[in-house]
């Protein structure tokens, strides 16, 4: 187990530093908003989910879309702006999409996303699937009115559905404290009726532990939603690869503790040496086919502007 998620971890990480890397040539044609720091919640919850499950997620979803085994060659493509891509090279970083996979899409808009999964929960009950559906979102969002109309209908509905808000307690440039009166998240989602809980600084193993306990409860019959607020922290800029500790918003004291408490360098630790290394030289090797893959793809015909898209 402490070797698959490692893998995911290290993956995740090392492809965002790859993109870091690129991202000031003009290689990648569209903003890239990286999780490095905030991985362990969505390899925690997406590690509870099995295949069936569905995934949507925010503008902020690297993490997202590679621990629910979102296709990477598709990824870098998309980020290229390639036909190859996962959105055939129209959407970017933010618009990332592996139906296969159960990620049924990103939104760059804050807060769209959370009605579409709790639309499609709707469809699961109607159904009677036994899949669960999982809802992304940051602090920012709780802020939007559709978060507020999505936990009132997703509770009246009792659906089978999983929200999670990655409070890494920055909306851009701007702190919790300084937007929002009461920033007990998971308490006022709780004067909704759903049962909800905090998780605390990037505990992978907790959320994985909740999370799955949450799934098994949905799937054996109890009645959604369930909620989970889980702190974590985002350690480069909110758009590109940089620090921003210049800026003034916040400062490197505050990151030290989170920079400590890495769950990648703490979970390292528990593997053994040489499965470490072949870990690392797998990804290594797929990372470097990704970015080769998405380098000799083809931009898409001028025809695809056309495609797509609503009309009369």
């Amino acid at each position: 187990m402490n070797a698959k998620i490692y893998r995911s971890l290290y993956r995740i990480r090392r492809v965002e530093e790859e993109i870091g890397k690129v991202y000031p040539t003009d290689k990648i044609k569209s903003p890239v908003h990286l999780s490095i720091g905030q991985e362990a919640v969505s390899v925690g919850v997406c590690l509870a989910l099995d295949s069936q499950d569905i995934v949507f997620g925010t503008y902020r979803g690297h993490a997202l879309y590679l621990a629910k085994g979102g296709n990477l060659k598709k990824m870098i493509a998309e980020l290229y702006g390639k036909a190859t891509g996962c959105a055939k090279g129209k959407g970017g970083s933010m618009h990332l999409i592996d139906v296969a996979a159960g990620v049924m899409g990103e939104s760059a808009i804050v807060g769209t996303t959370i009605p579409q999964a709790v639309g499609y929960a709707y469809a699961l009950k109607i159904k009677r699937s036994s899949s669960v559906v999982v809802s992304f979102f940051g602090d920012g969002a709780v802020e939007e009115g559709v978060f507020h109309e999505s936990m009132n209908f997703a509770a009246l509905k009792k659906l089978p559905i999983i929200f999670i808000c990655e409070n890494n307690f920055y909306a851009i440039h701007t702190h919790q404290m300084k937007r929002q009166a009461n920033p007990k998240i998971w308490e006022r989602v709780k004067s909704y009726g759903i049962s909800s809980e905090r998780i605390v600084g990037n505990d992978l193993f907790k959320i994985y532990q909740h999370v799955g306990n949450a799934v098994k409860a949905l799937r054996s019959g109890k009645l959604g939603p369930i909620f989970f607020e889980c702190t974590t922290y985002r350690l480069k800029e909110h758009v590109g690869p940089n620090e921003d500790y210049y800026l003034g918003y916040r400062t490197r004291e505050e990151a030290e503790p989170w920079l400590k408490n890495d769950p990648l360098q703490k979970l390292a630790l528990l593997i053994k040496s040489k499965n470490r290394q072949e870990i690392e030289k797998e990804v290594e090797k797929e990372i470097v086919e990704a970015f080769a893959y998405a380098e000799k793809s083809p931009f898409p015909k001028g025809s695809e502007l056309f495609t797509e898209v609503f009309k009369d």
